[in-house]
């Protein structure tokens, strides 16, 4: 334990007429916490907090936000400079392996990565036993927890060298899944991966090219794909991070732990929130009919909400956002898109949220999904891929969460307690008698 891991001054509880003392640790930075994890067995009671709001239920050196402050940082580096100077492969160095990578280590990393982005062949068979209309997640979810029947040396979690290739094959080889139940849902031959692209170019290549013609990756739009790649990489112990760690903490192989991360990234207040902005700008329509609709917004009475503005965690403009905002107006620009409505209601909306006193006060920026969502279908991906794009880039976050997890020494199954509220013990009743 690190120095400022130490506890400093305990904290102290009282209960009835017993005094207990709490250890308090110390995070690098943020805020400290209070040590409850023998309150039960010295106090006989548990803490109660829905959703774990208040709760940190592990040390972490990968990600720190202060969403009062509106900062976001990876290994100590400001997301902004991340997206704005690097590119996603050497983000995912350096959430794996806590450093920015040098020239060698990066060609390394790189060919290891560009290697491993072909799939078993065999796969190709069990996407065509989904139905012809499901949902890419759907698809994601199963075929993802599928590679631990393909990939049998690298599901043991007690070796470091397996835990390092299932590491750098999941990375890999997402895109290539991604990719493939996108062309399953249009009902368009697969596309292999190309070693000679670059991670992002490769994807956008797999998901728009045909096997009868070759379509040069534009290098913006592919830019682009990096940018939002690395911005949604990972972001602390969200929803989806927390189900893989809670499924690693039982022993689980990594293939099944990131296949539950994105069932849940699949629910809609989670990953499913770019969509829901897109959704909402199509319910608005046309940019006559924005005014009513922020009279809505700001009708407390009224349960219509602007999806995309705001953010859970941060209460200052999301740092994402910046660099999504200018990483989608390159795409426009760079498309020459006009005469979208629903664009236009998007770059309306904007420019009103970042202008009137009522969201400005209320700190309602436009976040990264409102974003995003508008990027991704400039670029041409239907709204049900969104949280497909979300997943492959969160997978690096989610590896590097769960390899911190195995290796923490302090860490157990996860078993969160709770309030009963139910009917107390009670006599079985006879059937004739009910």
């Amino acid at each position: 334990m690190t120095k400022s891991q130490q506890d400093t001054k305990p904290a102290h509880l009282q209960l009835q007429d017993e005094n207990y003392e709490l250890a308090i640790y110390e995070g690098s930075i943020g805020p400290s916490v209070i040590d409850v994890a023998r309150l039960y067995s010295e106090t006989g009671q548990f803490t109660y907090d829905p959703g774990y709001t208040s709760t940190a239920s592990c040390r972490s050196t990968i990600t720190y936000i202060d969403g009062e402050e509106g900062i976001l940082l990876h290994r100590g580096y400001p997301i902004e400079q991340l997206a704005d100077k690097g590119n996603f492969i050497e983000t995912c160095f350096l959430l794996l392996y806590g450093e920015l990578p040098n020239k060698q280590e990066l060609t390394e990393f790189e060919a290891a990565i560009t290697n491993h982005t072909m799939v078993h062949e065999q796969l190709e068979k069990f996407f065509h036993g989904f139905r012809r209309d499901a949902h890419p997640m759907a698809i994601m979810v199963g075929v993802v927890g599928a590679l631990s029947a393909f990939y049998h040396d690298s599901t043991d979690i007690s070796d470091a060298a397996q835990r390092r290739i299932a590491s750098r094959r999941l990375i890999a080889k997402i895109p290539t899944i991604a990719a493939m139940a996108y062309k399953y849902s249009i009902g368009q031959p697969f596309v292999y991966p190309r070693n000679e692209l670059d991670y992002a170019a490769n994807f956008l290549h797999m998901c728009f090219s045909v096997p009868s013609e070759e379509r040069p990756v534009n290098p913006v739009l592919a830019r682009a794909m990096d940018r939002i790649f690395i911005l949604h990489a990972d972001h602390e112990q969200n929803a989806s991070t927390s189900t893989v760690r809670l499924a690693g903490s039982s022993g689980a192989n990594p293939f099944a732990c990131v296949a539950a991360g994105i069932a849940c990234l699949w629910g809609p207040a989670h990953g499913g929130a770019n969509e829901a902005a897109l959704d909402m700008l199509a319910e608005i329509g046309s940019v006559d009919r924005i005014p009513d609709y922020i009279a809505r917004a700001k009708d407390k009475d009224d349960p219509f909400r602007l999806m995309g503005f705001g953010h859970r965690v941060y209460k200052n403009y999301d740092p994402r956002a910046r660099v999504m905002q200018k990483t989608c107006h390159e795409v426009l620009e760079e498309l020459g898109i006009k005469g979208d409505p629903l664009l236009d209601v998007a770059m309306e909306l904007e420019k009103i949220a970042l202008n009137d006193n009522y969201f400005v006060e209320k700190k309602l920026y436009p976040n990264i999904d409102f974003y995003s969502g508008i990027t991704l279908k400039a670029i041409g991906f239907p709204s049900d891929m969104f949280t497909v794009l979300f997943a492959l880039a969160r997978t690096v976050g989610w590896i590097a969460q769960w390899n911190e997890m195995i290796e923490d020494p302090s860490q157990r199954i996860g078993r969160p307690r709770q309030l009963y509220v139910g009917a107390t013990q009670r006599d079985y009743t006879p059937l004739d008698k009910r």
